[in-house]
């Protein structure tokens, strides 16, 4: 899986710098840095309607946005066969912020799908306006570095109060901040120089009210909590049973949501890291033996939306552990992708292909909302 905040108020501190900010952002965006094939369909309930599902689909290109029932509203990205700078090539992460949308251009691994048997690399974190404008971006197509705007395997973007961005760079190991004139403000490891306080292929990182950064360190089995001066001070492993943490997000009850790719779980631990709720994505006899799931958000009404990647597949759980609503075609087992691979402009139940990230449109439970923009 190499590609592999509560909802209280921030600190009035950080409401200051979103005034700020905002101005900054207005002087330093590029009008347009390039254009993103889009398409928009007019339906009932569309273009950025709050409950709307916005959907990182990653091996089909793309980031959608569709209703409820599944109907696709907006789309950016042209499918699985384009792998020009005209898609998101592996999209691992989207974000609605205002009438915008943040994404993660993650790139393709090779020898994961048949469309790109060499792999494909994006490495750009980009904001879009509705009609697929750039209108900021990190990163250079299909460069990779690490040196000033230059990227290496972005798995994760989440935009900051203040309105730098927060961005998960995986292939080089680090959480870096970077303002609208794309300057780097703060990463992690940063001044740590500690071996064990090091990440191994992190996957996403948020911001906590408090102001400290929770970070899924993915090959490290591991969530962590740092301070601004680059200093753990809490970790979450629920006692040493997770296998690959691929996301963290902190709730309002102080508990973390972790998703446990490797044990095919959403997996919830107190402040104590004791399991207080977990729901496996494999246990149909139609999963994959593997489905890696990705994202596992937590929402306003106690439900768990689940990016289940493998399963090409994304669903909606409640606390007792049903399945409310499903996006992609049903399960039909395979091997390391499911056979339930799909792509249609209209409906997201004619098939998804490795969605990696999902988030309902206005509900930011768990997550850091982009407040001030």
């Amino acid at each position: 899986m190499k590609n592999d905040s509560q909802l209280t108020k921030l600190p009035t501190k950080l409401s200051a710098l979103a005034r700020h900010a905002r101005t900054a952002f207005l002087a330093a965006a590029t009008v347009s840095a390039g254009l993103l094939a889009s398409s928009v369909t007019a339906l009932a309930g569309g273009f950025n309607t709050p409950g709307n599902i916005l959907i990182a689909d990653q091996f089909n290109n793309r980031v959608i946005e569709a209703d409820s029932a599944g109907n696709i509203v907006w789309q950016v990205g042209l499918g699985p066969n384009d792998f020009s700078a005209n898609s998101v090539i592996g999209c691992n992460d989207a974000q609605r912020v205002g009438q915008n949308t943040l994404m993660a251009g993650t790139g393709t691994p090779p020898g994961v799908i048949p469309q790109a048997p060499n792999g494909a690399a994006d490495n750009r974190v980009i904001l879009v306006d509705q009609n697929g404008n750039i209108i900021w971006q990190y990163g250079i197509f299909g460069k990779t570095g690490s040196s000033p705007n230059r990227l290496n395997t972005p798995v994760q973007c989440t935009w900051l109060p203040n309105s730098d961005v927060l961005i998960t760079d995986q292939g080089n190991n680090r959480i870096i901040e970077v303002n609208m004139a794309k300057k780097i403000v703060w990463s992690y490891p940063g001044s740590n120089s500690n071996p064990s306080d090091q990440l191994n292929s992190p996957n996403s990182a948020e911001l906590l009210a408090n102001g400290n950064i929770l970070i899924a360190d993915e090959n490290n089995s591991r969530a962590i909590e740092v301070t601004r001066a680059d200093q753990i001070i809490a970790t979450f492993t629920a006692h040493g049973t997770v296998n690959t943490v691929a996301f963290a997000s902190r709730l309002a009850n102080g508990d973390t949501l972790l998703t446990d790719a490797g044990n095919s779980r959403a997996v919830e631990v107190d402040a104590n890291d004791n399991v207080v709720w977990q729901y496996f994505t494999d246990a149909s006899k139609l999963s994959v033996a593997a489905p890696l799931p990705t994202r596992a958000v937590r929402l306003a009404n106690g439900d768990t939306l689940i990016s289940d990647q493998f399963n090409n597949r994304v669903i909606r759980v409640s606390l007792k552990g049903k399945i409310v609503a499903s996006y992609g075609l049903p399960l039909a087992g395979g091997g390391a992708i499911g056979n339930n691979v799909g792509y249609d402009i209209e409906t997201t139940q004619k098939g998804l292909y490795g969605p990696y990230d999902a988030k309902i449109i206005g509900d930011y439970t768990g997550l850091t909302p982009p407040s001030g923009f």
